[in-house]
């Protein structure tokens, strides 16, 4: 979350640093670190072998009608931001005999998404700065069942431009820039929408969701022993 052209220090277990420099001006961002994101799909992959490939979550995901009680806390590194906990080790809740791969892809792909959640919610409440759009980019953001429920759970749009690569093109725009090919402005104005996911869920379904996520990750605290 870019903060502006002062520094700001979390309260809440964020990071400081540079968002970008620009004319000898220096903007700040608060940044997020979370340990284990993408990283789960693979395992639902290469681990437990439930998928040849990590576009097949979207369409098993979506063809669990009901709501889930599934919860997967992703913790095999211990937990980032805003939790910092490197003796939390990961954990499945919610398991019954209806459980299959479908309901494992879905609570995995929203492990994601309730992830964001945190630590956008530690960025609102240190920059006093609400979100009003997620912009979101790299290879996750391909799966339009997980950027839906990011926008559901968020109670905010998501925005997925047709360029999905900005950190590459960040730094071809920033490079431009230098050498005077574009202007900021130029780069403000040219960012395509491929899609534009809007929230569904009601406030009650939204903050019951989110508590169980909360009380499964309270769980996975502290499992190692210190």
């Amino acid at each position: 979350m870019n903060t502006g052209t002062e520094p700001q220090f979390s309260k809440n277990g964020l990071l400081t640093t540079i968002a970008y420099g620009l004319d000898g001006k220096v903007n700040y961002a608060f940044e997020g670190s979370i340990f284990i994101a993408g990283a789960a799909i693979q395992w639902l992959r290469d681990g437990l072998g439930l998928i040849k490939d990590a576009k097949e979550t979207e369409a098993l995901a979506e063809s669990v009608k009901e709501e889930s009680s599934v919860y997967v806390v992703p913790a095999f590194a211990g937990l980032g931001a805003p939790y910092w906990d490197m003796y939390a080790r990961g954990a499945i809740f919610g398991l019954t005999r209806d459980t299959g791969k479908a309901h494992l892809a879905k609570a995995t792909l929203e492990s994601l998404a309730y992830q964001t959640k945190d630590i956008l919610k530690a960025m609102e409440e240190d920059s006093g700065i609400q979100l009003k759009n997620l912009r979101v980019d790299g290879g996750a953001c391909a799966n339009n069942y997980l950027m839906q429920f990011q926008a559901d759970i968020l109670d905010t749009e998501v925005h997925r431009p047709e360029v999905i690569e900005s950190t590459a093109m960040g730094a071809a725009f920033l490079a431009g820039i230098q050498v005077g090919l574009w202007t900021q402005d130029d780069i403000d104005q040219n960012r395509p929408m491929n899609r534009i996911f809007k929230p569904t869920f009601d406030r009650v379904k939204r903050k019951r969701l989110y508590e169980k996520w909360q009380k499964a990750v309270e769980r996975t605290k502290g499992w190692e022993e210190q």
